[in-house]
């Protein structure tokens, strides 16, 4: 089950989208939705780029 949806509401979410978008443009659909999964997986692990406005800090010991 994902997120509260069970093997037939996803059935007819499919059938849906089959018949809106046609079965020519799922391999397209499929492949900028694993995109742009990817992209925010990265963007969510990589740190966040340091601000040029910034100072750096100095250990004093």
């Amino acid at each position: 089950m994902i997120g509260g949806l069970g093997m037939p509401e996803l059935i007819v979410i499919l059938v849906i989208i089959l018949i809106i978008f046609g079965a020519g443009k799922l391999p397209e659909i499929g492949a900028g939705l694993g995109k742009g999964i990817k992209n925010f997986k990265k963007a969510t692990q990589e740190p966040l780029p340091k601000k040029e406005d910034e100072p750096e800090k100095i250990d004093k010991d």
